[in-house]
């Protein structure tokens, strides 16, 4: 072996070294036992709850008798601030007053369509 190593020389030893080291590495790797399987996902979370409705805190209730009556029957309020009467199609202002009486009608036929607080 010394007449090779002397032929091959101190560089041509050392890429034996890391051939030789290379091949242990891969003989060692084909040794290791299978990887475990990956652990399943988490369980989802249930989906969260309904929101409780809002309390009819304008009276929506009360007033749903009005619903397929012609919009001259809704009453005059005592507090104008508090009720607002539109067509289904008009634009209206989006601030929701929790307080607010709407009263939606159909613009042909003036019937009312829909009653709801906001």
């Amino acid at each position: 072996m010394e007449a090779a190593g002397a032929r091959m020389g101190e560089t041509g030893m050392r890429r034996m070294a890391w051939i030789a080291a290379g091949a242990a590495g891969l003989v060692l790797a084909g040794c290791a036992s299978e990887p475990t399987a990956p652990p399943p996902p988490p369980a989802s979370a249930p989906p969260p709850a309904m929101p409780a409705p809002p309390p009819d805190t304008c009276g929506a209730a009360e007033a749903q008798r009005y619903v397929g009556r012609h919009r001259s029957e809704i009453p005059v309020p005592l507090r104008p601030e508090q009720q607002r009467v539109a067509c289904t199609t008009c634009p209206v202002t989006q601030d929701y007053r929790p307080d607010r009486l709407n009263f939606f009608f159909d613009a042909e036929t003036g019937i009312v369509r829909e009653v709801r607080c906001g």
